[in-house]
């Protein structure tokens, strides 16, 4: 037995640093079931586009095991994309993250939901929660991410014990293509064993968990990903004529790999197409055209003659006193509480 103990040790050593090397993740190297375990740590391995095989009775996950986010770089460093039976953690780190962190956790339902097969998605968490962020809505959900009301549940929960306990439940239906928990900071019952539970529920039912975290900082949790999410600017929109200066064009993320079995790091900027439905990285070119149409932070002045100045400087302002003639409006542009107040 003892024996038996070290050679299941060793081989897991070894299927970790392979998995390493290969970049990729341990899980595409799992022993099919009822299959023994070899002492020897001498196995040959053959590779190909789809699978990792180790001979000594080690086999790779299924193809499908993933979830592919669709850009190749990002997908290469994930060893494939998100883990489809698995939680996945989607973090903000501020506050005002929170309405990235939905764009993008709507976006990869909306993926999701392309190969589901009329299934709903399950929308979990507290009324502190929807209350700071709010519900997203349905005639925007169908615009920008091709997703019918009916096909997004939720589910408020006054408090977050009541939270995980539905979402517990709800990640072991097999009625629902995935299931969203929205968490706000770090509470101390969401520890290491709560997620754990939610992994393990996810995998039991071959269902992705996404576990969307407002202001919170990294902490232990049984997720195998964690990706940190804030907005990216947006570059102008493409028209025939070139980009169209001053426009605000497809939205934009920027992804930050926080967590991974690969332990690959990046960063990248994705945009998400709300016509194709589907996310394109944004290019270097992109990024320079972007540089090089800043937005004013402050606007003209009335007289048009001084631009707005940049970040930093000083500015100097008029003696109190009546303003030029330039810049003062006509008598019937001024507003009301200008005019002279009527008696009694």
């Amino acid at each position: 037995m003892a024996m038996t103990a070290v050679a299941r040790e060793t081989v897991f050593a070894l299927r970790r640093q392979i998995a390493k090397i290969e970049g990729t993740l341990p899980e595409r190297l799992q022993a099919p079931a009822g299959a023994p375990l070899d002492a020897d740590v001498n196995a040959d391995i053959t590779s190909n586009a789809d699978l990792t095989i180790v001979r000594r009775g080690i086999a790779a996950a299924l193809p499908d095991a993933f979830l592919p986010i669709g850009i190749e770089r990002l997908d290469a460093a994930l060893s494939g994309g998100l883990p489809r039976a698995a939680l996945s953690e989607i973090h903000g780190l501020e506050t005002r993250n929170a309405g990235a962190v939905a764009g993008f956790a709507l976006s990869l339902t909306s993926l999701i939901l392309k190969k589901a097969h009329g299934l709903p998605v399950l929308w979990i968490g507290t009324t502190e929660i929807f209350r700071e962020a709010g519900f997203p809505y349905a005639r925007g959900l169908h615009a920008s991410f091709g997703i019918e009301p009916e096909q997004l549940l939720f589910s408020e929960a006054p408090r977050l014990v009541d939270a995980l306990w539905i979402a517990e439940e709800a990640a072991r239906m097999t009625a629902l293509a995935a299931v969203i928990l929205e968490i706000r900071g770090n509470p101390q019952r969401l520890d290491l064993t709560a997620t754990r539970r939610l992994h393990a529920r996810a995998q039991s039912a071959g269902r992705p968990v996404f576990l969307l975290r407002q202001a919170a900082g990294p902490e232990p949790t049984a997720a195998p990903v964690r990706l940190i999410v804030s907005s990216a600017p947006a570059v102008p929109r493409a028209t025939v004529a070139g980009p169209l200066a001053g426009s605000i064009g497809r939205p934009a993320f920027t992804i930050t790999i926080g967590k991974s079995r690969t332990a690959l790091p990046g960063q990248f900027t994705l945009e998400w197409n709300p016509d194709e439905r589907v996310f394109d990285e944004r290019t270097g070119d992109e990024r320079r055209q972007r540089a090089k149409n800043p937005v004013s932070v402050v606007s003209l002045s009335g007289s048009g003659k001084n631009p707005a100045a940049a970040s930093g400087a000083v500015l100097a302002f008029p003696a109190v006193g009546s303003p030029a003639p330039g810049d003062q409006p006509p008598p019937r542009e001024r507003t009301a509480h200008l005019g002279p107040r009527r008696a009694g």
